[in-house]
């Protein structure tokens, strides 16, 4: 069975023919923005498994980046949507309400983490366009027009979660921006400033908070401070658990909400169904939660969850859409609300983490490369440096590492502001012997690309 199967290249060359050709002609019709530097074109897909049209096999790390948490095509997950599909495809929730649309939005409005004991659900169809809505909620609430977002940060490709990413290479051109976005510092404590490390560089990243309030926006005008409890594309830091709690007081000191982007690190990959519940746990709720990417197991859909009176400040029809609680995308939410539950995937993450972040440590004791290793449950993050003193982030080490690492049969994705981090979101139904393989092909890879490196020049001196 797939599902169960190990990494496996059987062609001479990647990508083998029947893929090159796919590949050629993707290449004569998609706009070459919207890049694939993978050499795979995929026949199915089964748990973390990947087989492409030449029958390679791949193990998948990114998971269509936090999108399979349940894996690819969960037997469930198919059977729920073709039961559904029998019956009706689309239901336009401004003119027809469909009961699986009621169940899902009752079940998120119960399980998010948010502050307020009546919650309701909004939906929408992309991450993106799930932290525009929660910001159009929060400025309806507070009727102010500022937002505060961070340092490392992404949120989406609209013009307004451009405008709130960090990284402009998501936005060369798109301008000009909405304005009101103002930004802090997110508290990366491997590059804290100086020799600052714990509590001093917890108060030093709150400082910097406090300055955007002098400096680009009085805090009476801002609705909402939006924030990744992990960070994504930023890296995979995860915020840390005293600095939420900081920030939590400051929103509540000035009347702001506080909004929590889980796109990419909810449903389960933390060790939680929302990375939320750990900042629940420590006092500090969130007022408004987005969620999407693994929310229905690869149909689009994503979610707003908030108290009753934040979302019932929105004036009618600013906020809705289309395909909104698509029956077919809410068909397969619920089933992976099942499935989180009765296969505790949760804990399922925690148990991956702890192998793969020991494994890691052990990488990090041969190879002077690795700056850094970091996350949450099974959202971990490699960073690799050209010297540890330094810290001089290694984007050309980790582009090797993916080239490598995709042609012994695991795919692996980089993130991060320098692009040096390797992030790992491999589906949470990944077996331990998959587990296993991923790791010594990721070490293997580790010892050819490090080796080619130091072939070419010193690399610098470890700390």
């Amino acid at each position: 069975m797939l599902s169960t199967a190990l990494p496996a290249i059987v062609t001479p060359t990647l990508p083998g023919p029947h893929a090159a050709a796919i590949i050629a002609r993707r290449a004569d019709v998609v706009p070459s923005a919207v890049r694939c530097g993978y050499p795979v074109v995929i026949e199915r897909g089964a748990g973390a498994m990947v087989e492409d049209v030449d029958g390679n096999r791949f193990l998948d790390w990114v998971g269509g980046v936090g999108v399979l948490n349940v894996g690819y095509s969960h037997p469930e997950v198919v059977a729920a949507v073709k039961q559904q599909a029998d019956r009706y495809f689309h239901a336009m929730s401004n003119i027809i309400t469909h009961e699986g649309f009621v169940d899902l939005a009752e079940q998120l409005a119960r399980r998010a983490p948010v502050r307020g004991d009546k919650r309701r659900t909004f939906f929408a169809n992309s991450g993106a366009e799930a932290d525009e809505n929660a910001v159009k909620m929060a400025k309806a609430f507070t009727g102010r027009p500022n937002i505060v977002v961070f340092s490392g940060a992404f949120h989406g490709r609209t013009l307004l979660t451009m405008a709130m990413t960090a990284k402009k290479a998501y936005s060369v051109g798109m301008g000009p921006f909405p304005d009101g976005v103002c930004r802090a510092d997110f508290p990366d404590l491997y590059r804290a400033p100086g020799a600052l490390s714990g509590q001093q560089a917890i108060d030093y990243y709150l400082r910097r908070l406090e300055e955007v309030f002098e400096q680009a926006s009085p805090a009476s005008s801002v609705a909402a401070v939006v924030v990744e409890p992990v960070q994504g594309e930023g890296g995979f830091i995860p915020a840390p658990i005293s600095w939420v709690q900081a920030l939590r007081r400051i929103c509540d000191e000035h009347q702001i909400l506080l909004v929590a982007d889980e796109v990419q690190c909810g449903y389960g990959r933390t060790g939680r169904l929302f990375a939320t519940e750990y900042w629940r746990e420590a006092g500090a709720a969130p007022d408004i939660v987005t969620s999407a990417k693994s929310i229905a197991a690869g149909i689009p859909l994503s979610a707003v969850v908030a108290r009753e009176e934040i979302m019932e400040s929105v004036p009618g029809g600013v906020i809705g859409g289309t395909y909104n609680g698509n029956p077919l995308a809410c068909a397969a939410g619920l089933k992976v609300l099942e499935i989180m539950d009765r296969d505790r995937l949760p804990e399922r993450a925690v148990q991956i983490g702890q192998k793969v972040g020991a494994r890691y440590r052990q990488m990090a004791d041969r190879f002077e490369a690795i700056g850094d290793i970091r996350g949450l449950g099974a959202m971990i993050g490699l960073e690799f440096v050209k010297d540890r003193a330094s810290k001089e982030p290694d984007a050309e080490l980790v582009s090797a590492l993916v080239r490598d690492c995709a042609a012994h049969g695991l795919l692996v994705e980089s993130a991060g502001t320098h692009g040096n981090v390797l992030r790992f979101l491999a589906p949470l139904v990944i077996t331990d012997a998959q587990l296993d393989a991923g790791l010594d092909i990721l070490e293997a890879a580790l010892g050819r690309c490090t080796a080619t490196s130091a072939a070419d020049g010193p690399r610098g001196a470890a700390a």
